[in-house]
Parts: structure tokens; C-alpha cells; sequence
């Protein structure tokens, strides 16, 4: 009791664990016993491993943003055009729709994405302003929209597809398209490693309610 206030039990207090495959919650175990898979109470480490890959992802965005991700060669020259240089490229033909979504999903979506879950990551190791419904939503957002950070590097594969004229003209991947797919990979594994159960460790029970 909290005054005149029940404090809830929660499943760990009273020796349960919940499948994150299933949902079953049952007693503490190595498989679960509906579906087989493996059961955890909390992810080991996953505070440890949703920095690291988290700093990897924020190293090979840099290069992503620096180096060409676009290589168009034709008879008399051959140009190479960054992230950044391929937006303003779209933008001064008119491409303003195509240009937006490259800008969203290049550069608003990942840098969203960086800060969203180093917030996450801090919210669970010390006080942080969001509460706990709040930063399990923002948890919930960083899953949905990762599954749109690839669309720059599927614009450089579908140009690189298309336009393979031998003879006139040919795109190809930049080395940028290889660092942004891997910053892309990394930070979906950081979203992946976080463990939403720790945002209600560390929320008073009593405010749970």
C-alpha cells in the first residue's frame, strides 16, 4: 500500500517472465513453453549494446554524407553527387517530391532516429522530462519509421537498374551507399537491442497506474 493507493504487482515481482515471441507469461525458464523461444527477463546488456551499435551507426553516417552516392558516367564526363548535392540537384529540375522524400529519408529520418533512442537510452539509466508512456511511444515510433530509412539507398538501386545504357550513359552506386545502408543496419540493431521493459523499471509503480 502507497497511502490509500494499491501498489500493482508486476509479473517479474511475482516470478514471471513474458515471452516477447508469444506473450505467454509463466514461470521464470530457459524456452517458453507455448512457442520454444528463448526466455528473458530482461535483454543481457542491452543498455551496453544499444550504445555501441548507436556510436557505429553515428560514425558511418558521416561518411555517407561526405562521400558520392551517386556515380553518373556519359562520353564526356563523370559526376559525383552527394546526399545533399542530389537533393539540390532534384530540386533546381523540379523533382521537389522526390527531393523531399530522399531529404526525409536521408537526413530527417536518421538524425531523428539518433536522437530519438540516445533519449531512450538515457531516459532508462537516469531521470530524464519524458514519463514512461511517453518514451515507450517515442519507442514505438522509432520501430515504425525504420522501416523507411532504406529508401535513399533503393532510389540509387533503382536508378543504377534503369539507366545502364552502356554506351551512353550509366549510374552506380557511390561508396555513400554502402556507409548509409550500414548506419541504417546499425541503428535498427540499436532500436532492436533496447529493452522498452527497463522504461517501467525504473518508473515508480505507484505512478503507474
Amino acid at each position: 500500500m502507497v497511502g490509500n493507493r494499491t501498489v500493482p504487482l508486476t509479473a517479474r515481482d511475482a516470478g514471471l517472465v513474458g515471452c516477447t515471441s508469444c506473450g505467454l507469461a509463466q514461470e521464470a525458464a530457459q524456452r517458453c513453453r507455448r512457442c520454444g523461444s528463448r526466455l528473458q527477463s530482461r535483454k543481457y546488456m542491452s543498455q551496453q549494446r544499444v550504445w555501441a551499435w548507436l556510436s557505429a551507426g553515428m560514425i558511418t553516417y558521416i561518411p555517407a554524407n561526405i562521400y558520392p552516392m551517386l556515380i553518373t558516367r556519359t562520353f564526356f564526363n563523370e559526376q559525383e553527387s552527394s546526399i545533399i548535392e542530389g537533393i539540390i540537384e532534384l530540386a533546381d529540375h523540379g523533382s521537389y517530391g522526390i527531393s523531399a522524400i530522399i531529404l526525409v529519408a536521408s537526413i530527417l529520418i536518421p538524425i531523428s532516429k539518433f536522437i530519438a533512442i540516445a533519449t531512450l537510452a538515457i531516459g532508462v539509466s537516469r531521470h530524464a522530462e519524458l514519463n514512461s508512456h511517453a518514451r515507450l511511444k517515442l519507442f514505438e515510433i522509432v520501430e515504425f519509421i525504420g522501416r523507411w530509412s532504406m529508401v535513399d539507398v533503393f532510389v540509387v538501386a533503382i536508378l543504377a537498374a534503369l539507366v545502364q545504357l552502356n554506351t551512353l550513359a550509366a549510374i552506380h552506386p557511390g561508396p555513400a551507399a554502402v556507409t548509409f545502408a550500414l548506419s541504417v543496419i546499425f541503428t535498427m540493431l540499436a532500436a532492436q537491442s533496447f529493452d522498452p521493459r527497463l522504461i517501467w523499471d525504473k518508473t515508480p509503480k505507484e505512478n503507474t497506474l
